[in-house]
């Protein structure tokens, strides 16, 4: 229960800190996408099942606020954080290197899928002005803000994984 609530916490400000602040500070009209890296991120730490979960609340909120379509950012975001799911088992605690790799690949497959979603279907085809102008600054905006933020959100698994222990070994259950 204290899990979910604290991670309903994460993904809500993630979602509020990419809607409302990272607007104000943008580069070249570029933001990092937060709910992408949480996704990736929980999915790393916690598995399939708990990255695509997720990935599908944090999508959800994209297209509840910002989409076009609903539904088409949360399917996009829960098969993220389910791929993403499958390293769980090449988790290290401190390793950071992983995470970014992860973080910029789900980014470049996100912005590919996005581009050929809705602006190949519509017959815009300026694949690479998206990508030079988009995709990759968008990335790597994303990667760097991993490198300040993974910390934070390995602190607050950790904390939660030593809660769910302590509570499994407590003499009461």
């Amino acid at each position: 229960m204290l899990t979910a609530f604290v991670t309903m916490l994460v993904v809500l400000g993630a979602f509020l800190l990419q809607s409302s602040v990272f607007p104000a500070i943008s580069l070249l009209d570029i933001t990092p996408n937060l709910l992408l890296m949480v996704t990736v991120c929980f999915g790393f730490m916690r598995g399939r099942r708990f990255g695509m979960l997720v990935g599908f609340f944090c999508g959800l909120l994209i297209d509840f606020f910002f989409g076009p379509l609903l539904g088409l950012n949360a399917l996009v975001y829960m098969y993220i954080g389910f791929f993403n799911g499958y390293f769980y088992k090449v988790f290290f605690d401190e390793e950071i290197k992983v995470p970014m790799l992860l973080v910029a690949v789900s980014d470049l497959v996100y912005g590919i899928l996005y581009y050929g979603i809705q602006f190949a279907i519509r017959m815009r085809f300026a694949f690479p002005q998206y990508l030079m102008q988009v995709i990759l600054p968008e990335c790597i905006y994303t990667v760097v803000m991993t490198l300040f933020l993974y910390r934070l959100l390995h602190r607050i698994d950790k904390l939660l994984s030593d809660n769910e222990l302590e509570g499994q070994q407590s003499p009461w259950l």
